[in-house]
C-alpha cells in the first residue's frame, strides 16, 4: 500500500535537479574610468551562458554572478582576456597571471591585450609603468591595445605594475 507512493516520490526527486546555489565573485581595483570600460567589460561576458556582471565604474568593481564556479571562473578569464586585471573576494577563483613574462633585467619588453580605450587608460598605464625602476619610455597610446616599454628594468615588475592598476597584459613574443 506504501510502495506506490514510496515509488512515486523517489522518481519524482530522481527528475527534479538539485538546486545550485550561484557563485558570486566581486573584482576590486580594476581600471574603470569610463563607461566605454564598463561597456568593454560588459562585452567580455556577454555570451558566457549564466553570468551577469554588475559593474560599478565608480568604485572600480565589478561583481560577477553565475551559475556556479566553472562559469564565474570562465567570467573572469573572459575579462582578463579583455584587457582588465583585478583583486578578488575568493578563496577557490582568481584572475590569472598568463602574461608569459619572465623575471629578469631586460631593455625592451613588448606587451599586447591591454584594455587601453581611451586618454585616461593611457595615463593610468603610463603611470603605472613609471613607477618600475628603470623603465625610461614607453609608446602606450589611446585606442592601443599593444605597447613597447624600455629602459633597463625587470619585465616581471613591468607587468605587476599594470596588474595593480587594474590592466591585464600578455608579452608579445
Amino acid at each position: 500500500m506504501f510502495r506506490l507512493p514510496l515509488a512515486l516520490i523517489f522518481s519524482v526527486a530522481l527528475f527534479v535537479p538539485a538546486a545550485q546555489a550561484e557563485t558570486t565573485v566581486t573584482l576590486t581595483k580594476m581600471h574603470l574610468c569610463c563607461g566605454a570600460c564598463v561597456k568593454a567589460v560588459q562585452a567580455a561576458v556577454k555570451d558566457l551562458p549564466g553570468v551577469k556582471v554588475d559593474v560599478t565604474a565608480k568604485e572600480g568593481k565589478t561583481v560577477v554572478t553565475a551559475d556556479d564556479d566553472k562559469a564565474a571562473q570562465s567570467a573572469l578569464n573572459a575579462i582578463s582576456q579583455a584587457g582588465f586585471h583585478a583583486k578578488t573576494d575568493s578563496e577557490k577563483l582568481k584572475m590569472k597571471d598568463d602574461s608569459g613574462v619572465k623575471a629578469g633585467a631586460v631593455k625592451r619588453l613588448e606587451l599586447t591585450g591591454l584594455h587601453n580605450c581611451c586618454g585616461a587608460c593611457t595615463k593610468s598605464i603610463k603611470e603605472a609603468v613609471a613607477t618600475v625602476d628603470g623603465v625610461q619610455a614607453d609608446t602606450a597610446k589611446p585606442k592601443e591595445e599593444t605597447m613597447v616599454v624600455e629602459g633597463d628594468f625587470d619585465a616581471a615588475d613591468v607587468v605587476a605594475a599594470l596588474m595593480a592598476a587594474g590592466f591585464h597584459v600578455k608579452v608579445k613574443p
